[in-house]
């Protein structure tokens, strides 16, 4: 039997927490599963400026003349190239992150076949909805707080329903005859409880962006020193300088005898005294390497490959791909199945609450009488609010706000 204030406890806690996230669950879990699809929507813009005809194109231009003239057509400075053995235009980079634009030179004729940045695509506007609500630095702390929540919801409202009283059938069923409150509450439920591990998967994957929580994890990863090392980042490695730099044919050359599987980057030298950085993104995470050569002899200066990875940055690398559907076909219709069934359980909540809820009244659950928390819940609590600081200090005002407030009902679950 379970404890009967304990669980009120706990339902009190799940309502809030429904109350403060599922508008904006809602929008992340719709905004996630559109977000899935950014590669075919993507990818055919690339490929057709990619394409190129075969016939009659003359001699082909190095590698370092179309990177001049990729460069006069760039309003900012390059800083590497996408080694490939297509028959394609050739794709120089500037910047980074959501700020990262390609540039394509024609391989023979010189002509720029044309530029691709995230930032024009529609893709982009969910991208920015999904992860800050199109509010900048407040929105992804409002995101973040969301899925603090979600993690709170999750585990609370397995606690409340868990059926010790309807037995394991309790988690197969729905019940369509009912009535319609009953029926939105148990596919809430059932759908939940499904769904409950793989998006605190999702949700682990998603909270490394985050600004506060995101912010502290790279921390600890630096303290701990499991994160990349600063060799891997070319940090503290430099070439020998000497009077030539050796040609980008000829260090894209050395780069493919590496035989690198997936997109292999060739990261170009940012000083006279730094190095080539020749780096794959591929899958299986084991297969990435980053490699190190001097700039003026082609000299293998260091060799990196994912067992220099620390622990710490080798789960934030495998939850932030499995969150994007990145390992294959399984992953992708597996994130947006629990995108689809978040949405439709967030619904059902909402609805429920609805059709329940007493008129002219939040409906909030009282504390229950004479509940006094044990040790263990303020510790687990006060661990809650230090590994996710903007949940401790929301929980910390809710708490106030319960003080100088004196609740005028108790719902019933």
């Amino acid at each position: 039997m379970k404890n009967r204030k304990l669980n009120q406890w706990f339902w009190k806690w799940h309502f809030i927490a429904g109350i403060i996230s599922l508008p904006f669950v809602l929008v992340l879990s719709i905004t996630g599963a559109i977000y899935l699809f950014k590669p075919k929507v993507e990818n055919p813009i690339i490929e057709n400026i990619q394409k190129i005809e075969l016939q009659n194109q003359g001699e082909k231009l190095s590698y370092d003349q179309q990177w001049e003239i990729a460069q006069k057509n760039s309003k900012r400075k390059l800083n590497s190239v996408i080694i490939s053995n297509k028959e394609q235009s050739t794709e120089f980079i500037s910047g980074r992150f959501g700020g990262k634009k390609s540039i394509f030179i024609h391989p023979y004729s010189g002509e720029v076949s044309g530029t691709f940045q995230a930032k024009d695509t529609w893709m982009y506007k969910v991208r920015k909805l999904h992860g800050e609500l199109l509010g900048g630095k407040i929105g992804t702390k409002i995101v973040e707080l969301i899925a603090c929540w979600m993690i709170i919801l999750i585990i609370s409202g397995i606690y409340i329903w868990f059926p010790f009283s309807k037995g394991i059938k309790g988690v197969f069923t729905i019940r369509f005859n009912e009535g319609k409150r009953i029926l939105a509450r148990d596919i809430h439920a059932v759908t939940g409880f499904w769904i409950s591990i793989l998006l605190l998967l999702i949700l682990a994957g998603g909270l490394p962006w985050t600004d506060v929580f995101g912010g502290n994890f790279k921390k600890v990863q630096k303290w701990t020193n499991t994160g990349y090392s600063k060799t891997w980042r070319g940090i503290g490695l430099t070439s020998t300088v000497k009077e030539k730099r050796i040609t980008l044919d000829e260090m894209i050359t050395i780069a493919n005898k590496e035989n690198l599987s997936g997109t292999i980057t060739l990261g170009l030298p940012k000083s006279p005294k730094s190095t080539f950085s020749v780096s794959n993104k591929t899958f299986p995470l084991s297969d990435q390497k980053m490699i190190h050569f001097d700039q003026y002899s082609g000299e293998l200066i260091k060799s990196h490959d994912w067992s220099d990875v620390g622990s710490l940055i080798r789960g934030r690398m495998w939850l932030m791909a499995f969150h994007q559907g990145e390992f294959g076909g399984w992953n992708w219709y597996l994130v947006f199945l629990v995108a689809i069934l978040l949405t439709v359980m967030s619904s059902a909540a909402i609805f429920s609450y609805l059709w329940r809820k007493p008129k002219g009244k939040l409906g909030i659950p009282k504390q229950p009488k004479n509940f006094k928390m044990s040790n263990g819940f303020v510790l687990v609590l006060i661990t809650l609010g230090v590994v996710f600081p903007l949940f401790g200090i929301n929980v910390v005002l809710i708490f106030l706000i319960n003080i100088f407030r004196k609740p005028k009902e108790i719902s019933k679950t």
